[in-house]
């Protein structure tokens, strides 16, 4: 085979060479001619000039690679080697930043940078918080027959303060009503008895007492008290921590932010009351529980009792402020250690007749106990009870039947004197009445 090959179109006179080496010619020159060497000598400079292109791109590219690498390197260095405020000085009076060469970039914003990690504050207030058990009588029937069971219950409480040989506990009120004994746990794992020094149902807030003495020096110097922080001064979307006893089976913490303030909310019992509303987790046990700044100070106290049924992500809590004035009443009542016997209980002198859920809902008469008569020379009389009242608190607890009110009076004896509130028809509309009564002596019948 030649090395050329040429072949000639004798109509039109043009050849056409192809060659062993790839290249390709066309036209009239004829081979070896000039134009057949400037047709190759083409086609050879096209190939040259893309394969420059494609060498220039990827030096480039290997240049830009090092490049960056390269910059990175510098900045690592100069980051290590020269801090930060040596190369930028801030100024605290207008908040902007001014670059070692001097010129001023405003409008930067100052920022508030929050940890998740909350585990310092919450090792700072856990020994301040304490679990409850409640355990209490219940009667039911089955079959006809009536049986009697004590039933435990949990919640949760806040040590506020030690005073006269006391540890005072706040914790919500329904978390301690109807006791016949409260069991304290506090953060050694350590037990003791409580009693009730006072009670708010409509506040739904209650302190309660463990004897000092009661405690080892061990649980003394392991528990401290908590910081009560300022409520009103809340934002929304502040960050909140809360602790309590959830579901009965020890402390624990859950966060979340501040979601509403001052919002209305109707507890299982029918009572309306205004709350922080928060997205931390608020469950059973958790009541009476605390709710806490980032700073540890507590804001709230949780209530596992308010629940708002098919959503997430809403739990509500006492605001401190309004709470404060109350536990500070609560804390000065004597303590109610234990019942007294059934021979010392004191008397009121009332005929009463209980005011159902279903009653107040047909008749408007609120729930409590209704007064159907007084008897002359009562006690009941003596403190301003009227024929028709409904006793609706005892001594701040709240009165929402007869067995209520009689299990109230087993902690009180003859002579002591309590605060009974009663509301009164007038006009037409109920109004609220607070009574001083001093109990008497039951006359035999």
């Amino acid at each position: 085979m030649y090395e050329n090959e040429i072949y000639s179109d004798s109509n039109t006179g043009k050849y056409t060479t192809y060659q062993t080496d790839g290249n390709f010619y066309t036209g009239n020159a004829a081979p070896g001619s000039a134009d057949a060497a400037g047709t190759a000598a083409k086609g050879k400079k096209k190939k040259g000039v893309f394969g420059k292109f494609m060498l220039s791109l990827s030096l480039g590219l290997v240049f830009g690679l090092f490049a960056g690498a390269g910059f990175y390197a510098v900045q690592l260095g100069a980051d290590r080697l020269m801090p930060q405020e040596s190369r930028n000085e801030i100024s605290s009076e207008n908040g902007t930043q001014t670059p070692a060469s001097g010129n001023a970039i405003s409008n930067v914003s100052q920022v508030t940078y929050v940890s998740d990690d909350i585990s310092d504050v919450v090792e700072e207030v856990m020994p301040a918080m304490v679990s409850i058990v409640n355990t209490s009588t219940r009667t039911g029937s089955f079959w006809g027959y009536t049986y009697t069971e004590s039933v435990p219950s949990a919640g949760s409480g806040i040590i506020v303060e030690e005073r006269d040989n006391e540890l005072l506990i706040v914790t919500n009120n329904h978390v301690v009503a109807g006791a016949d004994s409260l069991e304290v746990t506090f953060i050694d794992g350590s037990a003791a008895q409580a009693s009730i020094k006072g009670l708010d149902a409509e506040m739904d807030l209650a302190v309660i007492a463990v004897a000092v003495d009661s405690l080892s020096a061990e649980t003394r110097n392991a528990i401290t008290t908590a910081r009560l922080g300022d409520s009103d001064s809340l934002k929304l979307g502040m960050p909140v921590i809360a602790i309590g006893n959830a579901l009965g089976i020890g402390q624990s913490v859950t966060n979340g932010i501040v979601s509403a303030l001052d919002r209305e909310v109707t507890s299982e019992d029918g009572t309306k009351g205004t709350f922080i509303q928060t997205n931390a987790a608020i469950n059973g046990g958790n009541s009476g529980g605390a709710l806490l700044t980032i700073t540890g100070e507590v804001i709230g106290i949780n209530s596992g009792k308010i629940k708002e049924y098919g959503v997430e992500g809403m739990g509500y809590a006492i605001p401190i402020s309004k709470a404060s004035p109350i536990i500070a009443d609560l804390m000065e009542r004597r303590t109610r250690t234990e019942k007294v016997a059934e021979e010392e209980k004191g008397y009121m002198g009332i005929s009463p007749q209980e005011v159902s859920a279903q009653m107040e809902q047909i008749y408007g008469i609120p729930q409590g106990v209704y007064v159907v008569s007084v008897e002359e020379g009562s006690p009941a009389e003596a403190a301003g009870m009227k024929n028709k009242d409904v006793i609706v608190k005892f001594d701040g607890q709240r009165i929402s039947s007869y067995a209520d009110l009689q299990e109230a009076l087993e902690y009180y004896k003859t002579g002591d004197t309590v605060t009974v509130t009663v509301k009164r028809a007038v006009n037409g509309e109920y109004e609220s009445y607070d009574l001083e009564l001093t109990l008497g002596v039951r006359t035999a019948e």
